[in-house]
């Protein structure tokens, strides 16, 4: 399935959108099903949210990313644990004001295909879920974990990077009712020399210049196999 996570307006731009389509059509890759575009679904995450609202289960946050991180006396790690400062205020939604899930205590258990039994508890490892944040664009935890649910997404296969998100995945996944979870696939990531990420901000080679230097799609997908 091939699905555009375009739930972010500001990132996101067609020219990526159709570089990312010629880059996977170059390589081989066709997709079986195209789902909608994230950008598409606005009226189905809205609809989920009332029901977390309803429920109790989600309320308006108006703190930043600044405020979070100096509650929790850290400078702008790459995850900082929501201290829950809104929760009980009964905020009015508005500009500049998101929206949060509860996440309650309690440990979330999964078998990842490489890494075997997990345990995550997202109350200590992100706190309260943003769901929307305060310009108004869907977060990627929450996007994914409704279309997942409702693309009937059986097998998620992705980097390392994303292995902390499992847990707040399935706690949520499970709070919007979904009964057969998903199973994970976490794999090592490609690093550069000095064991830094690949990062297209950095200016770090992609698809579309290996191409241009002359190495065909069967070495890319080679290479890439080799170093996993």
């Amino acid at each position: 399935m091939l699905r555009i996570e375009d739930h972010d307006a500001a990132r996101c731009r067609e020219e990526y959108v159709e570089a990312l389509r010629g880059d996977l059509a170059w390589l081989g890759f066709v997709p079986d099903e195209t789902a909608p575009r994230q950008s598409q679904r606005p009226a189905r995450y809205e609809e989920v949210l009332a029901d977390l609202q309803r429920r109790g289960l989600a309320y308006v946050c108006a703190c930043s990313r600044r405020d979070i991180s100096e509650v929790a006396g850290d400078v702008f790690k790459a995850e900082t644990c929501y201290p829950g400062t809104c929760r009980k205020l009964g905020l009015a939604p508005g500009p500049g004001r998101g929206w949060r899930v509860v996440m309650e205590p309690g440990a979330e258990g999964f078998a990842d295909l490489v890494h075997g039994p997990l345990t995550q508890d997202p109350s200590t490892q992100c706190g309260d879920l943003l769901v929307q944040d305060r310009l108004g664009n869907w977060t990627y935890q929450f996007a994914v974990t409704v279309d997942d649910m409702d693309q009937g997404i059986e097998l998620v296969v992705r980097g390392d990077d994303l292995l902390a998100s499992t847990g707040r995945q399935l706690r949520l996944a499970r709070l919007l009712g979904r009964d057969r979870m998903p199973l994970f696939l976490h794999h090592p990531l490609l690093l550069k020399a000095n064991g830094e990420k690949l990062s297209k901000a950095n200016r770090d080679s992609g698809v579309r210049e290996l191409r241009a230097a002359g190495m065909t799609a069967d070495a890319v997908i080679g290479a890439a196999t080799r170093q996993l």
